[in-house]
C-alpha cells in the first residue's frame, strides 16, 4: 500500500494539507517502550511551519495528540495512533486552481491518475503529510535508543552554497544553532542570505542534505531485494521534493579505479573496521559497522511567486500567479523528516535483525 512503510515496525499515513487532522498508526512498535511525549513534541516542532522566516508563514502548532496504543506513559505493543489537526489552513488561496494545473506540482498527475484531486494545498501530495512521518520516526529514535545508533542530519548545500565541514564531527546541537541547520556557521550565513534574496525575488531554491549513522550494528539488511542502502534510498526518495539519492562514494566513486575505491579491512580492539568508507557503511546490501552516510538532493520549491504559464484542464496555457504560503527552501524542514525515516528504516531492520540472529 503506498501510504505504509516497513515490514515489523510499520507505519501508515494519513490525512490532506487542508483536511480536518493528518497523523500516523504504528504497528509492530514492541510493548514498554518509554513514550517520551515531549521529545516527539520537539522533533514535530523542527518541522513545523512558521519556526523562522526561511519557511512557510503558515501558523501551526503541531500539537501532538495520542488515540492509541500507551498507557502509563509506555508504550503498550498495540497500534499506536497519533494525530494533528490543521488549525491554520486558508483554502480560499488556492480557489483558482481548481481547473489548473501548477507547474511541476501533482496537480496534473493526481487529476491524471485519480479522476479528482484535492486543489487545496495539494491534498494528500503536500508536505504536510510528513508529520506522522516525524512523529513515527520520534518514536523510532527512542525505541533505537538502547542500541547506542545517532542519527543525524543537516543541511550540506543550498543552490551552490555547500560545506566541506566532516560529517563525523557533526552534533545535533551544531545543526539547530541557526535556522538553515547547517552546522559550519560561516556558511550556514551564507545560505540564510541566499535564501532570503531568492524568497524576496518570488523564486525558490534546492538543496542537498547529508545523512550520518553512527553505531549501527553489524548485519543490518537483506540481501538481493531488500538492501539496507535500497530501503534507505526508497525512504529518502519517498519524501516529498526528493530528486536524488547517494550512499559513501555515491555517483563520484564511479570515477574511481577499484584499487582507490576499496575499503581496506583494520582491527582496532577486535573490532572489525575498514580504512577508508567508500561504501559507506553497507556492503552487500548489509551494515558492516562503520558510519552510514547518504546525501539526498531536493529539488526548488515547485510553488514560486513569479507569474508562469500553467496548464488548465481545457488543455488551455494560462498565465498564473500563485497565492497561499509556502518555503523557499524546503531543505531546513526537511532535516528532521529525513533522520525520521532513517530511524524507521533502521527500527524496521533492527526488528529483523534480532528475530533472525541465532
Amino acid at each position: 500500500m503506498s501510504s505504509q512503510f516497513g515490514k515489523f515496525f510499520s507505519i501508515s499515513t494519513f490525512g490532506e494539507s487542508h483536511g480536518p487532522a493528518v497523523g500516523v498508526v504504528i504497528d509492530g512498535c514492541p510493548a514498554q517502550i518509554p513514550f517520551d511525549i515531549s521529545f516527539i513534541q520537539k522533533e514535530l516542532d523542527r518541522r513545523r511551519p512558521g519556526q523562522s522566516s526561511l519557511t512557510t508563514q503558515r501558523q501551526e502548532g503541531d500539537q501532538i495528540e495520542i488515540l492509541s496504543g500507551v498507557f502509563e506513559g509506555k508504550t503498550t505493543g498495540t497500534p499506536i495512533a497519533l494525530l494533528v489537526r490543521n488549525s491554520d489552513a486558508k483554502s480560499k488561496d488556492y480557489d483558482n486552481l481548481r481547473d489548473c494545473y501548477r507547474p511541476s506540482h501533482a496537480d496534473f498527475t493526481y487529476q491524471s491518475k485519480y479522476g479528482h484531486r484535492d486543489h487545496r494545498g495539494g491534498g494528500r501530495s503536500s508536505a504536510r503529510e510528513t508529520i506522522g512521518r516525524v512523529a513515527a520516526g520520534a518514536l523510532a529514535k527512542l525505541f533505537l535508543q538502547d542500541t547506542r545508533v545517532e542519527i543525524v542530519a543537516y543541511v550540506s548545500q543550498v543552490g551552490t552554497i555547500d560545506t566541506k565541514i566532516d560529517p563525523l564531527s557533526i552534533t545535533i546541537a551544531q545543526v539547530e544553532s541557526n535556522p538553515v541547520r547547517c552546522p559550519d556557521p560561516d556558511v550556514a550565513s551564507l545560505m540564510e542570505k541566499f535564501i532570503l534574496n531568492v524568497r524576496k525575488e518570488g523564486d525558490s531554491v534546492g538543496g542537498i542534505i547529508t545523512l550520518v549513522i553512527k553505531n549501527a550494528p553489524v548485519g543490518l539488511g537483506e540481501p538481493i531485494f531488500d538492501r539496507l542502502e535500497a530501503r534507505l534510498g526508497m525512504a529518502m526518495l519517498s519524501l516529498p521534493a526528493t530528486k536524488g539519492f547517494e550512499i559513501g562514494s555515491g555517483f563520484a566513486g564511479s570515477a574511481l579505479l577499484g584499487s582507490a575505491h576499496n575499503d581496506l579491512f583494520t582491527v582496532d580492539n577486535n573490532q572489525v573496521r575498514t580504512i577508508s568508507n567508500n561504501s559507506g557503511g553497507v556492503q552487500g546490501g548489509i551494515s558492516n559497522g562503520m558510519p552510514i552516510i547518504c546525501r539526498i538532493a531536493f529539488k526548488p520549491t515547485a510553488t514560486i511567486l513569479t507569474p508562469q504559464p500553467a496548464l488548465r484542464s481545457d488543455l488551455s496555457i494560462q498565465n498564473l500567479q500563485i497565492h497561499g504560503r509556502h518555503d523557499p527552501c524546503v531543505v531546513p524542514r526537511a532535516v528532521v523528516m529525513v533522520e525520521a525515516m532513517a530511524a524507521l528504516t533502521l527500527a524496521d531492520f533492527y526488528l529483523e535483525y534480532k528475530a533472525r540472529k541465532p
